[in-house]
């Protein structure tokens, strides 16, 4: 029994010893981002380098927010990411109850075939989806950079998992009370599956917030970027302004933590479900 208590207490230690190293090693590169950004331009390219600033630099941030036209780049990011997501959404939640309830010929075939398109390269869509926009006139556009992800089939699988597994009778017992499909999805599969469906509003959310390539494509004026293409004012031929840079940064991350903060109980909660199901 000793033996056994012992085994059990150096397990309890090592399992919190790799937990507490893997989310320092997750940690620090944000830790680093929040230090640098309060450090001076010679500070931070010291040799060897230093992890805390002699004097913290506060200014580095009013610097970089008048360096670059941040309120218009964070109006643009909000609009793209708010339509994208409740876009994704709409269409996610429908054609995830659409696959896991309803029975339509061609069901599994076509959700076959939907997840065949996840082996395609993104550089290929991007190619494409880029043809399409131009031949549409669109470049330049709030449409531009909205449209083409307004769906996502990895969310669709996922959420097609979990709606799956919702018991039948619930759905039977609805149509013996002449509830019809829409009105089921929206009181009873919506609220059952509210930490998976946040779940996947926060992923989509932050993937569009930090966006770079897409809106750098098909925009080509000031006037229509985004928060991320803000790090490239700092980068000039004479080089580049790091301290300025993870001001920057610091600003262009800040939203995305909040609202984790805010809704993580729900992240946790869809990790979890998704670990116990079945």
């Amino acid at each position: 029994m000793n033996k056994r208590k012992i085994v059990n207490v150096v397990a309890e230690v090592l399992k919190y010893a790799i937990l507490i190293a893997g989310a320092i090693f997750t940690l620090l590169p944000f830790l680093w981002m929040i230090l640098s950004s309060l450090k001076t331009s010679a500070e931070i390219t010291a040799i060897p380098p230093s992890l805390f600033p002699k004097v913290p630099q506060f200014s580095n941030f009013a610097e970089a927010w008048k360096s670059a036209p941040f309120p218009r780049y964070i109006f643009n990011t909000l609009v793209v990411t708010i339509i994208s997501t409740a876009g994704v959404l709409v269409t996610t939640v429908l054609a995830a109850y659409a696959f896991a309830r309803l029975n339509f010929p061609g069901k599994k075939l076509m959700l076959s075939l939907m997840l065949a398109t996840l082996m395609i390269p993104g550089e290929m869509l991007i190619i494409t989806n880029f043809i399409t926009i131009t031949k549409l006139k669109w470049i330049n556009t709030y449409q531009a950079m909205i449209v083409p992800y307004l769906a996502s089939v990895f969310y669709i699988y996922l959420l097609t998992q979990f709606f799956s597994q919702v018991p039948d009778a619930l759905y039977l017992a609805a149509k013996v009370d002449k509830c019809n499909d829409f009105k089921y999805l929206i009181k009873i599969m919506i609220p059952i599956n509210k930490s998976p469906i946040t779940t996947v509003c926060i992923l989509n959310a932050i993937g569009c917030w930090n966006s770079f390539m897409w809106p750098l494509l098909v925009t080509n004026s000031k006037e229509m970027r985004v928060l991320s293409y803000g790090l490239m004012q700092f980068q000039t031929e004479n080089g580049s302004s790091y301290e300025l840079i993870m001001a920057a940064s610091c600003i262009l991350v800040l939203p995305i933590v909040v609202v984790y903060l805010i809704l993580r109980k729900y992240v946790i909660e869809g990790v979890t479900q998704s670990g116990i199901k079945g």
